[in-house]
């Protein structure tokens, strides 16, 4: 049984510490508001701070998430727990609400960890690393990435053998495998729902080889070896280890596909598929990219010419639905589709698939709702009643969502979103003190 804890105060849970969810917190701590930050991973900044860089302008994902999570890290009004997930909120009245908290254990002290690594370098079990996407592998005892926050060290107390080696080589004896789960009853008047997005699962779609073929890769994975936190220093087929030449891309993997359960479009699988064949096109001056497409939907400002871009640059773009996804003995895949221009089915040799996985919703948060039904739109992302004059306003009166929980959208609605959640929270609150 978790250890139960004190009761905690605030004005405003928000749950999720990706980009929307930091965007609401942070604005509703900047006006004098107490916020409790929940986040189910290690560290805040959600999937943004995994990313090489966004679309259409191509800056640095990093060096714009980086400073934005190191002032939520450091604000006096935001408090932050991480490995933390919501295990049930109910509405008791008018501006009052009351949630149970699970906060897991990291076998950690992070205020005494320096993130000097040692522990990592000791730990002799190996296991895949989550964070580079399986690309790699990482030790039992290991800091997710560097750019972290908080850059503190970690147990995997799954894979963990429990010899000693990391408590041995810590400085300063941080690490505590006495630590157990914390339950903690949370009192607030508001709360924010920006616990964002799932990747389609390719194993969904067996015909394309995933799992199966090691050159067949999801896109958050070749996002990983462009990014600059990356496992590798240039861009590698996991099959072999060589620099791959002849690169192509798959649209719509899980988008657009009653088959799969998600017949909506991702929005965004366009465009980072098509910023990633720039980065290639980049760092492999003479391989070839090829996209294959169904329509490419570039609508927002600035998308179309990003789309040329490509094209002058000499990404090629085939209107084929792929079909099914072969393997030659070299490692090389073939793949047949139906060139829907000409009506003909096609075949075509490239020595690595990238598929572009859709955007899936994330459920978990509308069971966490007791008393009240936090409704859900046809799609399964959490509803919005009145979209078009209050699009953070769900079901349930003083809760509000931000970001990619209420449908798949690019980073900079995500930011927008955030801060309308913010704003909407803070007229309710204020309804409050009348």
């Amino acid at each position: 049984m978790p250890e139960q804890k004190e009761t905690l105060e605030y004005d405003v849970l928000v749950v999720g510490g990706g980009i929307a969810g930091g965007e609401s917190a942070l604005n509703l701590a900047n006006i004098g508001y107490k916020v409790l930050l929940l986040e189910k991973e290690l560290t805040i900044g959600g999937k943004m701070i995994l990313l090489s860089k966004v679309f259409p302008t191509l800056d640095c994902a990093a060096c714009i998430t980086t400073p934005k999570v190191s002032e939520i890290s450091r604000h006096p009004n935001i408090t932050i727990f991480t490995s933390t997930v919501a295990k049930k909120i109910n509405k008791i009245a008018e501006h009052r609400f009351e949630a149970v908290i699970l906060k897991k254990p990291r076998y950690v002290n992070v205020p005494d960890c320096t993130g000097c690594q040692l522990c990592e370098e000791a730990c002799p079990v190996s296991v895949t690393d989550q964070y580079q996407y399986g690309l790699v592998g990482r030790k039992a005892a290991y800091i997710p990435f560097s750019i972290a926050s908080p850059r503190a060290a970690a147990i995997d107390i799954d894979n963990c053998t429990l010899c000693g080696a990391c408590e041995r080589a810590c400085p300063t004896k941080c690490i505590d495998f006495t630590q157990t789960e914390e339950e903690y009853l949370v009192k607030v008047k508001s709360v924010v729902v920006a616990t964002g997005f799932n990747l389609f699962d390719p194993l969904k779609i067996p015909r394309y080889g995933f799992g199966k073929f090691k050159n067949v890769i999801t896109s958050m994975q070749m996002e990983r070896q462009l990014a600059p936190t990356r496992p590798f220093n240039t861009i590698l087929r996991p099959g072999d280890g060589k620099m791959p030449d002849n690169i192509a891309y798959v649209l719509c993997t899980g988008s657009r596909d009653k088959t799969v359960g998600n017949p909506i479009c991702s929005q965004i699988c366009c465009m980072y598929s098509i910023k990633q064949a720039q980065l290639l096109m980049g760092a492999l001056p003479m391989a070839d990219i090829t996209i294959y497409y169904l329509h490419i939907r570039a609508f927002g400002k600035g998308f179309n010419e990003f789309y040329a871009q490509a094209q002058d640059m000499g990404v090629e773009f085939v209107k084929g639905k792929v079909g099914k996804i072969t393997e030659n003995e070299d490692g090389n895949l073939i793949l047949r589709y139906e060139d829907i221009e000409s009506g003909v089915v096609k075949e075509a040799e490239h020595d690595m698939v990238v598929l572009s996985v859709g955007v899936l919703p994330n459920m978990e948060i509308s069971e966490t709702f007791e008393n009240k039904n936090l409704e859900l739109d046809p799609f399964n992302f959490v509803g919005q009643p009145d979209i078009l004059a209050s699009p953070a306003k769900t079901s349930i009166e003083g809760v509000f969502v931000a970001g990619t929980a209420s449908g798949p959208m690019d980073i900079p609605d995500s930011i927008l979103s955030g801060g309308a959640a913010s704003a909407e929270t803070t007229s309710y609150l204020r309804r409050a003190s009348l």
